[in-house]
């Protein structure tokens, strides 16, 4: 990673993004329609009857994390989006650590959602056409999807976050009719296990609550188009709200139905490979299956465009920075868009998915390692973010005490799915993943103290960007 100075070229487009567009870059990241179709799968798995707990602790606690984040996005307006925001509460080193953490969660969430894009394709290419899933097809599957993201995120980010509004509008349309007709159906939409909790125990809850974040994790990923919304301190504070309450109640009374429909099955949920698809088909729905199947994997790969796109923008401000090479932070001449950085993304993107694949590991074990390591990277961002916050406050002079509560309460919400995914201690080769995400992180750290050391001007142009940053909001 070379920081030789390179005058930048180009900008990325200002006034361009709607309220709409923002909102869309936010949930194309979550893919809201793959958590009840995928995710949810290894939450009950974990925390049982708990799953839908677990789902309404994480919007609790994302909602208090939200209130934090909107202190900086409604008085700053940058594409770095936590990098930045943490740069100007906590300073530079603490924002590297962020931006360094952000860039690692957007690349494996990218990775992640590829192999579950790819499981839900060949899923669909079974049930139409009698082709059988095999690593040759799924190695063509992922380039496949890889190459579009980044011709897509190359030529528009307004194509983009349309592109994944569209996809998700029409799968969860598709997810919610069936899951309507199946509570229309039931004899009785009270499950008494799930509200008991029945055999539900406090570790495996809380571990189960790291992948419940995952289902969230994106969310403020409307903050990396600061430079590119109309009206970005009003739009992207919005945009964040809305995004984690709306996808929140949507987790919890999806979880809530698909583990009542599965209570006493033949088959449990967490061994059912296309949950939907068989629920569609109890309720006399089943023409939808293969609908939303082949909407969960569109779902995925706008997940993995949106990802793409957060990854380049922060990588965009960490060049102009000069913490990673000036040439990442050109924009294209044309269409406006970080596109150096867009094809180190992609690039890494297939560089973490690939390799997988073709060793023979399983989409779904693909999805669940590089998963975990990505929401290790979201959850130390927003942690940093949310110890930010007060201090950038009290700097500015606005501290009140119901902002401390908030960081503080945030915080300690936090560290619930941080410490289940540490202790106990998970097997092998889960028991790896910290040490995998504390080496990659600290590779970033020790480039950046080196050139704090070699090269101290840094620090100064980092300063002053972030400073401006909030001028020309206000």
């Amino acid at each position: 990673m070379s920081s030789s100075f390179h005058a930048p070229r180009g900008s990325l487009r200002r006034d361009h993004l709607s309220f709409t567009d923002v909102v869309a870059q936010a949930v194309g990241t979550i893919a809201p329609s793959g958590t009840p179709a995928f995710v949810v799968l290894g939450v009950f798995a974990i925390a049982g009857n708990g799953t839908w707990l677990a789902y309404l602790f994480a919007t609790f606690a994302l909602l208090l994390l939200s209130l934090n984040v909107n202190v900086f996005a409604s008085r700053s307006a940058s594409p770095g989006a936590l990098y930045a925001f943490v740069g100007q509460g906590l300073g530079p080193l603490w924002g590297s650590v962020t931006g360094w953490g952000l860039v690692i969660a957007y690349l494996f969430t990218a990775g992640a959602v590829i192999a579950g894009s790819v499981n839900y394709a060949q899923v669909v290419l079974q049930a139409l056409f009698g082709v059988p899933p095999d690593t040759v097809g799924a190695v063509l599957l992922s380039l496949l999807a890889i190459s579009l993201a980044f011709i897509v995120a190359w030529r528009s980010i307004k194509l983009s976050t349309r592109l994944s509004l569209t996809l998700e509008a029409v799968t969860i349309g598709a997810i919610l009719v069936v899951l309507a007709v199946y509570l229309l159906r039931a004899d009785h939409v009270v499950d008494a296990a799930q509200l008991s909790l029945d055999g539900v125990s406090r570790d495996n809850f809380l571990l189960g609550l790291v992948l419940a974040f995952f289902s969230f994790v994106g969310f403020e990923s409307a903050t990396v188009l600061g430079h590119e919304a109309k009206a970005p301190l009003r739009v992207i504070p919005r945009s964040v709200i809305v995004t984690v309450l709306s996808t929140g109640i949507f987790f919890v009374v999806a979880s809530y139905i698909l583990v009542a429909a599965f209570q006493g099955a033949a088959t449990s949920l967490d061994k059912t490979d296309a949950p939907l698809s068989v629920l569609a088909q109890s309720v006399g729905l089943g023409a939808l299956g293969p609908v939303i199947a082949a909407g969960v994997s569109a779902s995925f790969f706008a997940s993995a465009l949106a990802s793409i796109n957060a990854a380049a923008r922060v990588i965009f401000l960490l060049s102009r920075h000069g913490i990673v090479h000036g040439k990442a932070g050109d924009a294209h001449e044309i269409h406006a868009t970080p596109y150096i950085a867009i094809a180190i993304s992609a690039g890494v993107v297939l560089v973490l998915s690939l390799p997988l694949t073709v060793l023979g590991i399983g989409l779904l074990d693909s999805f669940a390692y590089l998963g975990t390591i990505a929401t290790f990277g979201f959850l130390v961002s927003y942690i940093l973010v949310s110890v930010g916050a007060p201090v950038y406050l009290r700097r500015r002079g606005e501290l009140k005490p119901h902002n401390i509560a908030v960081s503080v309460a945030s915080v300690l919400l936090l560290l619930v799915p941080l410490v289940g995914a540490l202790y106990p201690v998970p097997a092998f080769p889960l028991n790896l993943l910290p040490y995998v995400f504390l080496v990659l992180l600290g590779l970033g750290v020790a480039h950046f103290l080196r050139l704090r050391q070699s090269s101290p001007e840094v620090l100064g142009i980092i300063q002053a960007d972030l400073n401006q940053s909030v001028e020309a909001a206000e």
